[in-house]
């Protein structure tokens, strides 16, 4: 699939939501160009290219990438959007609720995402399903309750009540729409954290789809970035300390990891990456 395929093309996602690349400046090309401060054509082949986009990538050398640019039109649930709005690094255009009317659209998750609180993340859901019956009937309610909000929105209209006003008693599952335009390097930084297992779903579905279409636009880039940012797993002072003596006696109990300094939640997140380094080994 090439840029042209690409640009315009709208991806549905969750129930009413959807992701399209409006417009796109620069390339691979462009990254390399700024690195070597070059008018030409930058480096004689790709594999040149490659390299050198690894190694801007592998040492934090980021404002070659500032010199490619995405804008995304994106349609989303109110509170993915205010997820989404702290990054800060990205120019926003979002729908008003003062100058237009809200339309009468929300957001309903499907029934496999209707869990339990997480005992373990106290901002996110667990992995348990609930009983399917009780499932429906907490989405028949949601429903519900938004129909009876928006009913009210029309009736405050109706009254005559400035827009702004009759807005601020709709749902947080309400969509917006926005015009969203940022650089490479803050893009990536953006899909590090909400491609994210501890994301929360219903945001990683559009990072994962702006994932797929930056790839065909960046590819050499876009792999540096998942080898060297995206899949890949970074250790403290102490943490480094730890590794050492596990390498040199070939084992450290739980008490020994506590005496080096990691306690509490950072000896559970060392331990985490012990365990996914153990099955990308195993992979």
């Amino acid at each position: 699939m090439n840029k042209e395929e690409i640009i315009g093309k709208e991806y549905k996602l969750l129930d009413k939501g959807f992701v399209r690349l409006v417009d796109v400046m620069g390339s691979d090309e462009a990254i390399v160009q700024a690195a070597r401060v070059s008018y030409g054509k930058g480096t004689k082949n790709v594999s040149e290219d490659r390299g050198l986009i690894r190694y801007l990538m592998r040492y934090r050398h980021t404002s070659p990438f500032e010199m490619v640019e995405f804008k995304f039109h994106v349609k989303l649930p109110i509170f993915v959007a205010r997820q989404w709005i702290r990054h800060r690094t990205a120019n926003v255009n979002e729908y008003s609720g003062r100058y237009s009317e809200m339309r009468n659209e929300f957001y309903l998750p499907e029934t496999e995402q209707i869990r339990k609180q997480s005992l373990q993340n106290k901002q996110g859901r667990s992995d348990d399903v609930l009983d399917e019956a009780l499932s429906e009937e907490i989405l028949n309610k949601m429903s519900e309750i938004q129909s009876i909000l928006f009913k009210e929105y029309e009736t405050l209209l109706d009254q005559d009540l400035a827009r702004e006003i009759a807005r601020i008693n709709l749902p947080l599952s309400t969509y917006t729409e926005w015009y969203w335009k940022i650089d490479l390097h803050n893009l990536f930084h953006f899909l590090k954290l909400r491609l994210d297992e501890h994301a929360q779903y219903e945001i990683r579905v559009y990072a994962k789809q702006m994932a797929e279409i930056i790839k065909y636009i960046v590819p050499l880039a876009y792999e540096a970035f998942e080898d060297y940012m995206l899949n890949s797993i970074f250790f403290s002072r102490i943490e480094l300390n730890a590794l050492g003596k596990m390498l040199t006696e070939n084992k450290l109990s739980e008490e020994e990891i506590e005496e080096l300094g990691l306690k509490g939640r950072e000896k559970r997140e060392f331990l985490a990456k012990l365990e996914k380094l153990s099955h990308k080994n195993e992979l």
